[in-house]
């Protein structure tokens, strides 16, 4: 490793990466139902003005606020995405995104094997769906500890 890069990674602050966008939305029932089909994510919170959801087997969090009058106004975020575990389920996030009341708005390959597709939730954001190859800074699967009685 080089200095710069030594004293860079000694000065960042470690975290567990990016964990949570907050949406504004116009119908927090209707977002929320788009989010528990396409990607099957669950309602960790909710009240009158804010939805949070959680997606299965990960920490990432999605706060869908209702705030009409700024709902699918992208204010410098171009799209949001998710990883998907295997690039065979490119054509069951189609049909998820359709079965969802989202609209498909393209799809295709980065590189030979990475599909992905992009699409539109209720509010107007970008929401891409696509699987990326393994690369060298991908954190190592974390083995399961068992303890034995």
């Amino acid at each position: 490793m080089t200095r710069s890069g030594l004293q860079q990674e000694m000065s960042m602050v470690p975290t567990y990466g990016l964990t949570h966008l907050v949406l504004s939305v116009r119908d927090l029932a209707r977002s929320t139902r788009f989010y528990q089909e396409l990607v099957g994510a669950r309602v960790v919170y909710s009240d009158a003005k804010f939805v949070q959801l959680q997606t299965p087997g990960s920490r990432d969090v999605i706060v869908l606020e209702r705030r009409p009058r700024k709902a699918g106004k992208p204010g410098g975020i171009v799209h949001f995405g998710f990883r998907l575990r295997s690039p065979g389920d490119i054509g069951k996030a189609v049909a998820a995104v359709k079965a969802a009341g989202g609209r498909v708005k393209s799809t295709g390959e980065f590189v030979p094997g990475e599909p992905y597709v992009f699409a539109s939730d209720p509010d107007g954001y970008e929401v891409e769906l696509w699987y990326e190859i393994p690369t060298p800074v991908d954190p190592k699967p974390r083995r399961l500890h068992v303890r034995r009685a």
